[in-house]
């Protein structure tokens, strides 16, 4: 299949631009390379594949709608939107930049989308919309209507902009919410990254909160699985959870890093940030059904792996 990946340069878009070259994809990554963290990395996270003969590299921001309409008419069969700025903390302090690459940036693609062929379309979203919703463990039909950070309602908005362009133009639309998804090559301000990287120089971690906050950490390698199988399915238009792997406290899990590492931890004690919420926990059930997916990697696997990744 002829596949575009939006952010391929990161994170998890370099894992599922390796899976979809792997299986025979052809596919052209657009990324703007932009500053939230050093570029260089996500150059090097593209490295090992930038000659392979079915891969393709647009430099480009995603807001430029006439970029994205000139891609678009590629005749792409699936559009794999993992392009964003991401992180609750930074998009309290710049909430427009959130909004016009989240939404703005989402648009575009939609449009060019309609205009050109129709692929279906794999939105990334977020375990993030769910805010303060109550219930444990959040299920795709629970309320979402109370996000508590500027990322989560641009993740929220994303979602019903792709509802909404399966419902007036027929556009085949997955939104998939991604649980803490952590691994190999994973941005260097995530909680695991930081973690690891203060155990080995051996300065403190900061803890906001009284580290009781829990989180549904899933495996880079179990997120890419369920993208690859959303790439193969029509839906119309539906939500699904990746996560469900495991859920810790956040003090759980420095010590479950302390055990990997091989060295403790020092810790400092902050006030809670503003726009963290207190727990995730993804159901699993419906990537189950519709995805035949369930995460399979343990936080000590996934760890394990990570610090192989970071100290070859």
């Amino acid at each position: 299949m002829k596949i575009l990946v939006t952010g391929g340069a990161g994170f998890i878009g370099s894992h599922v631009v390796e899976a979809l070259l792997k299986r025979g994809d052809e596919v052209t990554v657009v990324d703007d390379f932009n500053d939230y963290y050093d570029p260089a990395i996500k150059r090097r996270n593209l490295a090992g594949v930038l000659d392979h003969p079915s891969f393709r590299l647009v430099e480009g921001d995603i807001r430029d709608r006439a970029l994205i309409e000139t891609l678009l008419q590629g005749e792409f069969e699936v559009v794999v939107h993992l392009a964003a700025r991401a992180g609750v903390r930074p998009s309290l302090k710049d909430p427009v930049l959130y909004e016009t690459v989240n939404v703005i940036g989402l648009l575009n693609l939609l449009e060019g989308a309609v205009q050109f062929g129709k692929p279906r379309f794999v939105f990334a979203s977020s375990s993030s919309v769910y805010g303060l919703s109550p219930r444990l463990p959040w299920r795709e039909d629970d309320p979402v209507d109370c996000p508590i950070s500027p990322y989560a309602v641009t993740k929220r908005m994303g979602e019903l902009l792709c509802y909404n362009y399966n419902h007036i133009h027929g556009l085949d639309t997955v939104a998939l919410r991604f649980f803490t998804v952590y691994g190999p090559r994973q941005r260097p301000d995530m909680a695991i990254a930081k973690f690891t990287r203060a155990i080995l120089q051996g300065d403190p971690i900061t803890v906001f909160g009284d580290g009781s906050a829990i989180r549904d950490f899933t495996y880079v390698g179990d997120i890419v699985d369920g993208v690859l199988a959303a790439v193969e399915r029509r839906f119309g238009f539906e939500i699904i959870n990746l996560g469900g792997a495991q859920s810790i406290t956040v003090l759980e899990l420095i010590q479950a890093v302390s055990r990997t590492v091989g060295r403790e931890a020092k810790l400092i004690f902050q006030a809670p940030f503003p726009g963290d919420v207190p727990a995730t926990l993804a159901d699993s059930a419906k990537a189950q059904r519709l995805l035949g997916l369930s995460p399979k990697t343990s936080i000590d696997q996934g760890l394990q792996r990570y610090l192989e990744w970071l100290v070859p």
